[in-house]
């Protein structure tokens, strides 16, 4: 019997969006995996210093959870294309649903992931303290209680926008694969031919510019809107990919 009743955009988008965060746990567990490997790696040090004269001898070790969080883009990178793929693409099919919908719970579904894993990126540096703490490493401390949360508020809001930008590269990678699995050979032949001609000629340094473009932007400010302008233009164009997708029977 065919129901009358007409579906709301933003109700089947808010229980695709809740059936995903159930059912896409394991995603969640993989990041826990990574982290504390990540972490694990850490230990070897961001860098040191040492100072000593003839009767004492200083060494210092810096650390930082930079390794957790390039893991934690990984991860936000390789979910969003698992995301796109037919397997998970057909879970949608369980409601009443198109293109838009499907693409719209996606996006906030990593919107969600981002903003988990770059919290708990950067909060890694403190159980990193903890456990050296434990391992009898003495810890030096340079800042205040106000200059601390300041950072901490700056460096999960910048974490957020990287792990962001990482879910919706993978986002729109993975729909180019599933438009025609010819990208899959494609796109690392021009990731690194253009990094190899880009040194070889010295000219045409595409991923140079866009990697110095994205990332080496002093202004919070500005980091921020090139990210979102970016992520922006990344999803609008994985929607008008799967747009071009064969339609499920």
């Amino acid at each position: 019997m065919m129901s009358l009743s007409k579906a709301n955009l933003m109700d089947v988008v808010k229980r695709q969006y809740v059936f995903k965060l159930k059912s896409y746990i394991q995603v969640f567990m993989t990041l826990v995996v990574l982290q504390l490997l990540a972490i694990l790696f850490s230990f070897n040090g961001a860098g040191m210093m040492g100072s000593s004269n003839a009767s004492v001898e200083v060494d210092i070790q810096f650390y930082s959870a930079d390794i957790v969080v390039v893991f934690t883009m990984l991860w936000a990178f390789i979910t969003a294309i698992l995301i796109t793929t037919k397997a998970y693409r057909n879970d949608d099919f369980a409601f009443v649903t198109n293109r838009l919908s499907s693409n719209l719970s996606n996006m906030i579904f990593l919107l969600t992931a981002s903003i988990l894993g770059a919290t708990l990126a950067i909060l890694s540096s403190y159980l990193m303290k903890v456990m050296m703490y434990f391992l009898g490493q003495q810890l030096v401390n340079t800042t205040n209680v106000t200059s601390v949360s300041v950072e901490l508020l700056l460096g999960i809001t910048a974490t957020i926008f990287y792990v962001l930008l990482a879910s919706a590269l993978g986002y729109f990678v993975g729909m180019l694969v599933q438009l025609n699995k010819i990208f899959i050979v494609l796109i690392p032949v021009l990731f690194f031919g253009s990094l190899f001609l880009g040194e070889v000629s010295g000219k045409g340094k595409f991923v140079t510019a866009a990697f110095e473009f994205l990332f080496m932007e002093h202004s919070l400010l500005l980091f921020i809107v090139k990210i979102i302008i970016t992520v922006g233009f990344l999803f609008t164009s994985a929607f008008v990919l799967s747009n071009r997708m064969e339609v499920r029977p």
